[in-house]
């Protein structure tokens, strides 16, 4: 059984709310799942902060084991130092424009 890290949808149209839990792989998104190890509100309130909270030794566990997080889960755990943050996936060569960029020969 392979286990994942994920991200669990809650919360009304344009409000999400979403709960990280350890499930297994071929579990739906928002069915069955083993264990809840945290929660995530993208949504900032006032001060401009957004909610994360997360059991960090139920964490380290289950990537002990062999969990894979979701690609969200591990650029959340790589900001908060659980993890090595994930690379990036894009160039900065390539968001210069083509006119711009300096030639390789």
């Amino acid at each position: 059984m392979v286990v994942r890290l994920r991200l669990q949808r809650f919360g009304r149209t344009h409000s999400p709310f979403y709960r990280m839990v350890a499930a297994d792989a071929r579990a739906p998104r928002d069915g069955k799942f083993l264990e809840i190890v945290g929660t995530y509100n993208p949504i900032a309130n006032r001060a401009g902060i957004k909610e994360i909270r997360l059991k960090t030794d139920r964490l380290r566990y289950w990537i002990s084991v062999g969990a894979q997080p979701s690609d969200r889960v591990a650029w959340i755990l790589g900001k908060f130092g659980i993890l090595p943050p994930p690379p990036q996936r894009f160039s900065l060569q390539k968001m210069i424009p083509k006119k711009d960029r300096e030639k390789k020969e």
